[in-house]
């Protein structure tokens, strides 16, 4: 399971069977209590079986983490602590800009991409980590 984890929404994707092919699951709201939102993710990943978890970490073009990636690695280690799942963090730079792209291809309204950019993030940084452990 793929999340994109933001103090408002949570994008989350999921990947098929064979773990090859990522697809844009849901948009979680977010409360701003890491052990609430990990608690949400899990029954989630319960509902579908998921074995693990790949959080997006936030890192800036120059490699140095700012106040976000910090947050996202607590709530990676949240979710971990939680779940006793693996979870792994992967480089999301730019996975918000490729969503917009292929909104911008779709032609969507504004409302349209808003309630789906954060799901279409995490399919991305799922897909991105799938690809890479090929």
């Amino acid at each position: 399971m793929g999340i994109d984890y933001g103090q408002k929404r949570m994008g989350v994707a999921i990947s098929d069977s064979a773990g090859s092919i990522a697809s844009p699951l849901t948009v979680l709201p977010a409360t701003g209590r890491m052990a609430d939102d990990a608690a949400s993710v899990i029954a989630l990943a319960d509902q579908y079986e998921v074995e693990r978890f790949v959080v997006g970490l936030p890192i800036n073009m120059d490699a140095t983490e700012g106040p976000q990636a910090k947050l996202t690695r607590a709530f990676a280690g949240e979710l971990g602590a939680l779940s006793a799942r693996p979870v792994d963090l992967y480089d999301e730079r730019l996975s918000s800009w490729a969503a917009d792209r292929l909104f911008d291809e779709a032609q969507l309204t504004r409302k349209q991409r808003d309630a789906r950019r954060d799901a279409v993030a995490a399919q991305i940084i799922l897909q991105g980590y799938l690809d890479a452990m090929e």
